[in-house]
């Protein structure tokens, strides 16, 4: 997925955290080396965001809270802050979705990483706010949250392209990020079979991208989607004011109507 537009004045970074590749895209009218510092800076702020997050939360990193609290060494009552208020929260949205989004592994395992990579994109938001930030993309693995316009004109939206996951080489379409500034997709087509399913049998859908007002809630009822299949995709679309593309597993499409639209 990336950012597509039109505009001339568009400046992009790119780095590598939680294992995948964040882009911080701005659309900046000021003087050349101006617009190329302000880029610069704000990819510090956002890069030092994810940095952070990923030494807490990944499992991958021994000396990691996650890994400790995987091991037994500790137990969440005495984990940090941020762990436990995100635990809270990946709990909330496991009631929410009927257990189609969850925190733990098969195997009992506290696994928050369904949940983290957007929250770093939604604390990095905040980061380029307060920066003075207001027209930028944030890709992050296909997690992508907008603010304001990639051109002069203030209607124009940032436009993300949804890859086809029977052809990486290929886009099902571009989806505008105007009222909906977040979009994500999940799935195995990039990753392999990742989410577990419920009922433990193979997902229904080869990957599901859902655009919603805020990334949290696009990339849970993404994940949730592709664990819970159509019963999940009905329920997602009937509680929160979100647009959903599920591609099966043959090609097939399921798109409500502002992803038809958009095509």
């Amino acid at each position: 997925m990336q950012p597509i537009s039109s505009g001339q004045q568009l400046r992009a970074r790119t780095f590598r955290s939680m294992g995948t590749v964040v882009s911080l895209t701005v659309a900046s009218s000021t003087y050349a080396q101006t617009a190329v510092d302000e880029l610069e800076s704000a990819v510090d702020v956002v890069e030092g965001v994810f940095a952070h997050l990923d030494l807490t939360f990944s499992l991958y990193r021994s000396g990691s809270e996650a890994s400790r609290l995987a091991r037994g060494e500790m137990t969440l009552a005495y984990a940090s802050e941020t762990m436990q208020e995100l635990y809270a929260e990946a709990s909330e949205w496991r009631l929410a979705t009927d257990g189609a989004f969850t925190a733990e592994r098969p195997d009992g395992t506290l696994d928050l990483s369904g949940i983290v990579k957007a929250h770093a994109a939604r604390e990095a938001a905040l980061s380029l706010s307060a920066l003075g930030l207001r027209n930028w993309c944030l890709n992050a693995g296909g997690d992508v949250l907008v603010s304001g316009s990639p051109g002069a004109a203030a209607h124009e939206p940032w436009l993300a392209g949804i890859v086809d996951p029977l052809d990486r080489q290929a886009l099902l379409g571009a989806f505008p990020l105007q009222s909906m500034s977040a979009l994500a997709t999940s799935g195995s087509a990039e990753r392999g079979e990742h989410i577990w399913a419920v009922g433990g049998t193979r997902p229904e859908f080869a990957q599901v991208s859902v655009a919603a007002g805020d990334i949290v809630t696009a990339d849970v009822l993404a994940t949730a989607i592709v664990a819970g299949g159509t019963r999940t995709l009905d329920q997602a679309v009937e509680k929160w004011n979100a647009d959903v593309l599920a591609v099966r597993r043959d090609g097939t499409l399921l798109a409500t109507p502002g992803f038809r639209n958009a095509a």
